[in-house]
């Protein structure tokens, strides 16, 4: 968002552009987040040499370009679109696509309640992000945990409630699913009982952890076990501990267990 970011990009960062105009030695940009301009130099279009500038970019294209040096006393930035992997590229479009959305839902808010968008960033927008880190983040976990996330953070009641409801309308909680094969056994009288339970407490110890965990049948002794979370760091986590209390349960009653992580 505009209210937060400093007047120039630092060196290192990466940027969203659109190519104004193309020469023969390089393109213009305007950096769209910072309202500033940039030449984008044909030798840093490409690692290979560039025969014709015009096949990598073109005029009112969107390009994410990092930052090689600042020029404040010129009024510009150099830039490089070769030294952007394909990783961060993808990484800083979708990022600043949520943070157009979430200024977006920000203003929707201070329209609803006759205020100025100012004055909704200073009572809301601004807290939001000094917890979360950006202003996305704060409304996609009040759409999922409801409106005390606000309040929490000191905003006024009517405006909590207000972005509440519009995060809820607006913004869609996205899973990512990890799975594995575990593969019980036991051939005590009441092994299958003792495997019902072991998957039992591998989905409960899951869910603990505020993931969903389903459990399907393979074909005997093989389980499918799929853990859908936020993000896929507390999914491996849950998968991790649930895979591992399952395997304790089963060893402790006198089966073997295994588990295989899949793609």
């Amino acid at each position: 968002m505009g209210l937060r970011r400093p007047e120039w990009p630092e060196v290192g960062d990466l940027v969203i552009t659109t190519v104004l105009r193309i020469t023969s030695y390089g393109a213009y940009v305007r950096l769209d987040e910072y309202d500033k301009e940039g030449l984008l130099h044909v030798s840093e279009v490409a690692s290979r040499w560039v025969r014709n500038i015009r096949d990598y970019v073109r005029e009112g294209q969107k390009a994410v370009l990092k930052v090689l040096r600042v020029h404040p006393e010129k009024g510009h930035v150099d830039l490089s679109r070769r030294r952007v992997t394909k990783r961060e590229k993808k990484e800083k479009l979708l990022f600043w696509k949520k943070d157009r959305k979430a200024e977006s839902l920000l203003r929707t808010a201070a329209e609803k309640l006759n205020i100025s968008f100012e004055e909704a960033y200073e009572k809301a927008g601004s807290l939001i992000e000094k917890a979360f880190g950006d202003l996305h983040a704060g409304l996609e976990k009040t759409a999922k945990d409801g409106v005390d996330v606000l309040l929490e953070l000191g905003i006024n009641k009517e405006l909590a409630v207000t972005l509440e409801e519009i995060a809820k309308e607006k913004i869609t909680i996205s899973l990512v699913n990890v799975k594995g094969i575990l593969e019980l056994q036991n051939a005590k009288p009441k092994g299958l009982l003792i495997i019902k339970e072991t998957l039992q407490n591998a989905k409960e110890v899951g869910e603990s952890e505020g993931a969903d965990v389903k459990v399907y049948l393979v074909s005997p002794p093989k389980y499918r076990i799929v853990v859908s979370a936020e993000d896929y760091k507390s999914a491996e986590s849950v998968l991790e501990k649930a895979t591992k209390s399952a395997l304790k349960i089963i060893e402790k009653n006198g089966g073997t267990g295994s588990f295989k992580r899949e793609k």
